[in-house]
C-alpha cells in the first residue's frame, strides 16, 4: 500500500469515527429526551394507575391515543423533506422544536394532574417532538445510504438508543416512587432543552456535501408523492416493521400480570424493561460485525428465525426474580432482527424522501405497538386465568408471519453487505 493509500485510509477511518461519534451523541440525547420514551411512558402509566386509579383498558387507551402523532409521523417526515428551517436543514429542526417540547413539559409541571391535562400535555409534547425525530431519522438514513454504511449506523442507532431506554426503565421505577409529577415533568423539560444544543454541532464528515448528493435530491411535491408510492421497496419494509413491533404481551398485559397476579412491586416491571433493553446490546454489536461480511438477506432470515420464539419465555414467568432473569434471553433473541429491520428501512428510502419513509416506519412501529397493546389487553382480560399465555401465543404467531414477508423485498435491496456498492438500489 502506497503512502497516498495509507493517507486515504486514515482519512476514511477518521471520517467514520466522526460519523459514529456524532450519531452516537445525537441518538443518546434524542432518546433520553423523547416524550414517547420509556421514562415518560412508564411514569405516566403509573400516574394513571396509582393516582388517577385508571383500569388496564384505560392505561392502554391512553398509550394508544397519545401516540396518534407518531402514527401519522409520515406527515412530519414529508415536512422535513420539503421544508428547510433557517436554511440549516436538519439542524434547524433540533434548534426550534426541542425548546418547544420543553415548554410543553413546563406547562404540565405547573398544571393540576388530571386526565384531560395529561392527555393534552403528552399529546402536544409528542406532536412537537415528531419534527425533531424526523430530522434525526432522515439524516442518519441519508448518511447511511451515501456512505454505504446503513448496517453500521443501524448498529450505532440501536446500541445507543438502548442506553437511555435502560436508564429510563430502571430510573422510572425510582422516579415513580420518589418524584412527584411536577418534578418528573421539569426533568423532561431540562432534557429536551439539552437536545437543542446538538443543532449547533456540524461535523464535516456528516454534513459536507450531504445535501448535494443525488440521494438527497427530491423533485416537485407531486413528483415526490408519485415516487414514494411507486417505490416498491417501501412496502415490505413497512409491513415487516409493523409485524415486528406488534407484541400483544409485552406492555400493559405484562405490567398488570406482574403487579396484580404475581404481586410484584411497580419497580419490577421497570426492571424487566431495563434488563430487556440492555440484553439487546450484545446482539446489536454482533450485527455490526456481521453486516460487513454477509448480505442483508441472510441477516434478515437468520435474525427473524431466532426472534420468532422470543417472547415464549414470558409464559414461564412466575416470580419477580424469574421475570428479571428471563428478560435476558428475550432481549438477546431480538437484537439481530431489530438491527436488520432498521438497516432494511434505510436501504429502502427513495432519493430525497428519507424523512418520509423513515417516519412512515416510525409511525408503523408506534401504531403496531399500541395496537398490539390494545389487543393484548383485551386478550389478557377476556382470557383469564390463561389470558397472559394467550398473549404470548398471539405474539409468536405474528412474528412467524415476518418470514414470508422477507421474500417480497426487491432482491437488489438486500443482495449486498454493508460497504458494497449497489448501483440498482435507487432505480
Amino acid at each position: 500500500m502506497t503512502t497516498t493509500d495509507n493517507q486515504a485510509e486514515a482519512a476514511h477511518r477518521s471520517d467514520n469515527t466522526q460519523i459514529y461519534l456524532y450519531f452516537g451523541a445525537l441518538t443518546l440525547f434524542l432518546y433520553i429526551a423523547t416524550p414517547g420514551g420509556a421514562l415518560v411512558d412508564i411514569a405516566t402509566s403509573f400516574m394513571l394507575k396509582n393516582q388517577l386509579h385508571a383500569s388496564p383498558e384505560a392505561v392502554a387507551r391512553f398509550r394508544f391515543i397519545t401516540a396518534v402523532p407518531v402514527f401519522v409521523a409520515f406527515i412530519f417526515g414529508f415536512i422535513r423533506d420539503t421544508w428547510n428551517p433557517f436554511r440549516m436543514r436538519d439542524r434547524g429542526y433540533f434548534l426550534i422544536f426541542s425548546p418547544v417540547t420543553a415548554a410543553v413539559f413546563v406547562w404540565l409541571a405547573f398544571s393540576k394532574l388530571t386526565l384531560p391535562t395529561l392527555y393534552t400535555g403528552i399529546l402536544s409534547a409528542i406532536l412537537a417532538f415528531r419534527l425533531v425525530a424526523s430530522a434525526y431519522q432522515a439524516l442518519i438514513a441519508l448518511v447511511g445510504e451515501e456512505k454505504l454504511m446503513s448496517g453500521r449506523l443501524s448498529t450505532v442507532w440501536n446500541v445507543v438508543l438502548s442506553l437511555p431506554a435502560v436508564a429510563a426503565a430502571w430510573g422510572s421505577g425510582y422516579v415513580t416512587e420518589h418524584l412527584t409529577a411536577h418534578q418528573i415533568f421539569l426533568l423532561m423539560a431540562a432534557l429536551c432543552l439539552s437536545l437543542g444544543f446538538i443543532g449547533l454541532w456540524k461535523p464535516k464528515a456528516v454534513y459536507k456535501g450531504t445535501y448535494e448528493n443525488p440521494r438527497a435530491q427530491g423533485t416537485t411535491l407531486r413528483g415526490d408523492i408519485v415516487r414514494l408510492i411507486k417505490h416498491r421497496a417501501i412496502y415490505p419494509a413497512v409491513l415487516i416493521c409493523f409485524l415486528w413491533n406488534f407484541a400483544p404481551g409485552m406492555n400493559t398485559p405484562l405490567q398488570f400480570y406482574l403487579t396484580n397476579e404475581l404481586h410484584c412491586s411497580d419497580a419490577i416491571y421497570a426492571n424487566f424493561q431495563a434488563i430487556f433493553f440492555f440484553s439487546f446490546i450484545p446482539t446489536f454489536l454482533l450485527y455490526g460485525y456481521l453486516c460487513k461480511r454477509y448480505p442483508l438477506k441472510k441477516l434478515l432470515l437468520w435474525g427473524t428465525i431466532v426472534a420468532v420464539p422470543q417472547v415464549i419465555p414470558l409464559a414461564f414467568v412466575h416470580s419477580s426474580r424469574g421475570a428479571e432473569l428471563l428478560a435476558i434471553p428475550i432481549g438477546l433473541m431480538g437484537g439481530i432482527a431489530n438491527a436488520a429491520y432498521i438497516d432494511l428501512a434505510m436501504r429502502s428510502c427513495p432519493p430525497g424522501l428519507q424523512g418520509s419513509l423513515m417516519m412512515m416506519v416510525d409511525g408503523v412501529f408506534a401504531l403496531s405497538s399500541r395496537g398490539g397493546d390494545i389487543l393484548g389487553t383485551w386478550i389478557y382480560s377476556a382470557g383469564k386465568p390463561y389470558g397472559f399465555l394467550y398473549c404470548v401465543i398471539a405474539t409468536t404467531t405474528v412474528y412467524m408471519a415476518i418470514l414470508p414477508c422477507i421474500q417480497l423485498i426487491p432482491k437488489h435491496i438486500i443482495s449486498t453487505a454493508d460497504g458494497e456498492e449497489n448501483l440498482e438500489v435507487n432505480k
